[in-house]
């Protein structure tokens, strides 16, 4: 399965979106700068929590403001939500490559914004120096990915090791 052929396919904000939801959004984006988006962003997620839209909005709102642990919190949750979608109800960690490869073609979107999530959650473990999070996190998305269309093999070398000496000036 190609992660990146997404011709027949749904993507996460291709989901149908209720005008106030759209209207929220809007009104964080404009208040991006004046500390009252993140009210509409969570008014929004109160009103439709399951709307990958408003996980996606909430999750680059606190990317963005650095508040990377809120940022993960959006992460696990859009893992959860898009997870229950395709159907893999026990969590990313027993996840299989024969599970993955049985989703539909119309669905390779999602999975692909699942698998998308998967590394930006092992982005923030590692960014807070979570690394055996970001290491397990990486090393399913590789699993999983086995072409590495996603780059997981990048930031898997990012993660320090024990052969790793940190030298310092004395």
């Amino acid at each position: 399965m190609d992660l990146m052929d997404c011709d027949q396919t749904l993507l996460y904000f291709d989901d149908p979106i209720a005008s106030e939801i759209e209207v929220l959004i809007a009104k964080a984006s404009d208040a991006y700068g004046h500390g009252e988006a993140e009210t509409y962003l969570l008014r929004a997620y109160f009103l439709a929590p399951e709307q990958l839209v408003v996980l996606v909005a909430l999750y680059r709102y606190y990317f963005y403001q650095h508040r990377l642990t809120d940022a993960l919190i959006i992460a696990k949750r859009a893992l959860n939500v898009v997870g229950q979608r395709l159907g893999f109800c026990s969590g990313w960690q027993q996840l299989q490559l024969s599970r993955v490869e049985q989703v539909e073609r119309s669905a390779v979107g999602l999975l692909r914004f699942y698998l998308l999530v998967l590394k930006a959650s092992a982005y923030l473990h590692l960014r807070l120096g979570h690394y055996p999070e970001a290491q397990s996190q990486l090393e399913k998305l590789i699993e999983l990915d086995s072409q590495d269309r996603l780059g997981g093999q990048m930031l898997l070398k990012w993660i320090p090791t024990n052969e790793m000496v940190i030298v310092t000036e004395e």
